[in-house]
């Protein structure tokens, strides 16, 4: 007999920002999402982003997940903000960024939060990965 199922593999904090927020901002953003959320275990965000993100997630000790332009693009989010569109073709990059690391069949927790600052955005997602457990011959 075969059983499927789904267990929790990764929740993925993922960001979009701009280029002048600081890491108070970053961080600010994280704590609004992840309220109430389990805890994340990598952080995301665009390509060209990355090393901007590489201090929180030195300070978090995550691994920091680069996410390619075409990837984002490709990415339907619940969020679709007008500024997001114009700048990325992405309607939430930290919704878009969130779903790509998790994979395949992940699903977002919560939808963008925006730091007080206004200058970072983040959303978490979880991946889910089926698995498949044989009982007997």
């Amino acid at each position: 007999m075969i059983v499927r199922g789904e267990r929790d593999n990764m929740i993925v904090a993922g960001f979009g920002f701009r280029r002048e927020a600081g890491l108070a901002a970053l961080r600010d953003a994280l704590a609004l999402a992840q309220r109430g959320q389990p805890p994340v275990t990598a952080l995301a965000t665009a390509a060209d982003k990355a090393e901007q993100l590489a201090a929180l997630a030195e300070m978090l000790r995550l691994p920091l997940i680069a996410i390619a332009p075409d990837v984002l693009e490709a990415i339907q989010t619940p969020t679709r903000s007008p500024a997001s569109l114009a700048a990325r073709h992405s309607g939430s990059v930290a919704e878009a960024c969130a779903l790509a690391a998790a994979g395949f069949g992940s699903k977002l927790l919560t939808s963008r939060h925006i730091s007080g600052d206004r200058m970072a955005t983040c959303a978490i997602a979880q991946a889910i990965t089926p698995h498949i457990i044989r009982q007997g011959a």
